[in-house]
């Protein structure tokens, strides 16, 4: 990753960073904060490879990649460059002592330091203590960067002598782009991109064969259900009960349920450029036809009924059951 392509996915954060090292005014502290998978912990890597790049310059401020500092902060080999993450549950303060202890000496092979401390949400107060310290007296030269999902966790005079730099969730497009990057075929990037804002995450929804099978048999049943060309009920015991055979699962199933009503809405709206199931245009059309907005809608808020019957450990098949029934009601009925 370059500061290009984390423009592309946080151009505020990009664009904060390559003036601080254009102008070579680097705080010293650094909060990335935001949700699971907005590249914070890629974005701290990136930082630290232009702090320590032996090809970078004023002009040009990206990480060339190949020099020897670029390739061991990749690697993480550089001794300048220190990790700490949660020792079980929690950063203890033996941990932030032993790391300050380190950098409170000459780099090892500059007078350049910098760590990371990832999920500082979960520093211990005595940890949290230990690191204010030195956040209010730095050393020369050495840049903190802290890490977390949950900024409203740590002490305020932590955070007040930081500057944040806020990680927004990447948009549906970017990820399934991303997805679409590393070899996933558009559907299932689309699918993906809809049920998580994380890219690593939604990546290892897509190599998995349950999760495009998971897909198949959804599609199956809303043709099912609304084209009535098989029987529905029968299918869940058969097929779907099966597959879909613990609370998540099925939590993600119906997800995938309501991302489908939600098409056949889009198409009524006349909004086809965020229809997930893109794959399946023709029959989501065809479904639209056959039904008004107001049963789509209706569709959607029994959809929204069964995830909270599950929420609340109702039997899985009872779920279905119910949910398929209220779904058929009047599906085929044309408008």
């Amino acid at each position: 990753m370059g500061f290009q392509d984390l423009s592309k996915q946080q151009k505020t954060v990009s664009r904060i960073l390559v003036n601080a090292l254009k102008r070579e005014q680097l705080a010293h502290a650094y909060l990335l904060e935001g949700p699971k998978g907005t590249g914070k912990r890629q974005a701290a890597s990136l930082l630290a490879q232009a702090y320590f790049c032996q090809n970078k310059d004023r002009e040009n401020i990206e990480p060339c990649q190949k020099c020897v500092n670029c390739r061991r902060i990749l690697s993480g080999n550089h001794p300048d460059l220190v990790w700490v993450k949660p020792d079980g549950q929690s950063i203890k303060k033996e941990q932030v002592s032993n790391l300050l202890k380190e950098f409170s000496y000459r780099g090892v092979e500059s007078i350049k330091k910098f760590f990371v401390i990832e999920e500082a949400d979960k520093l211990t107060t005595q940890a949290a203590n230990s690191l204010l310290k030195f956040i209010e007296e730095p050393y020369s030269q050495t840049i903190a960067i802290l890490i977390t999902e949950h900024a409203h966790q740590l002490l305020d005079t932590i955070v007040s002598r930081c500057q944040v730099l806020t990680f927004i969730p990447l948009s549906k497009e970017r990820i399934a782009e991303q997805l679409m990057g590393k070899g996933i075929s558009e559907p299932l990037a689309n699918l993906g991109a809809a049920l998580t804002n994380d890219i690593d995450e939604a990546a290892d929804y897509c190599g998995d064969e349950w999760f495009a099978k998971a897909r198949q048999l959804v599609i199956q049943l809303m043709e099912g259900i609304m084209g009535k060309s098989h029987s529905p009920l029968l299918m869940v015991y058969d097929q779907f009960l099966p597959h879909f055979d613990d609370i998540r699962k099925m939590d993600i199933a119906l997800d995938f349920i309501l991302y489908w009503l939600r098409d056949v809405l889009s198409i009524h709206l006349e909004n086809e450029k965020d229809i997930v199931y893109i794959d399946q245009i023709d029959l989501l059309k065809n479904q639209a036809l056959k039904s008004s907005m107001q049963q789509v809608t209706g569709r959607m808020t029994a959809v929204l009924a069964a995830k909270k019957r599950l929420g609340a450990n109702v039997n899985l098949q009872s779920v279905m059951e119910q949910l398929v029934l209220r779904l058929q009601g009047g599906s085929h009925h044309a408008v």
